[in-house]
């Protein structure tokens, strides 16, 4: 488990803790397997992962989002940057998949979006 936070991991709790985003509860550097989820809604199997440039185009990272839907979570990877600067676009998006707008997996130069079909979240399209 990593010992201390960054800012932008630390702002992004602030949207998060005591269910203020959407009233949808999340824990902190939850155990799932052999990783630690940096964010995790469990009712909703959504990981929210906070990353630095370090992680582009990361290996391990995808190996550890195939884990994660693996066990049934979609993984959110955002920015440190996006955070810092766009934090209402990210708790925005954060919510489109909790709420289930979000049905596909995405991968932009901003935005990473593993989706784990088997969620519970997740609703039929009719």
């Amino acid at each position: 488990m990593r010992h201390g936070n960054n800012q932008a991991e630390a702002l992004l709790w602030l949207e998060l803790k005591a269910k203020k985003l959407g009233g949808h509860h999340f824990v902190r550097q939850l155990p799932i397997g052999p990783y630690f989820a940096d964010f995790c809604c469990r009712k909703q199997k959504l990981v929210v992962e906070i990353d630095g440039s370090q992680h582009a185009d990361s290996a391990y990272d995808r190996k550890r989002d195939d884990f994660f839907r693996s066990q049934g979570f979609s993984t959110l990877r955002f920015w440190n940057h996006d955070v810092l600067k766009h934090r209402t676009a990210v708790c925005e998006t954060i919510l489109a998949a909790l709420d289930g707008r979000l049905a596909e997996s995405v991968v932009a130069h901003d935005l990473r979006f593993v989706f784990a079909p088997t969620s519970q979240f997740v609703q039929p399209l009719q």
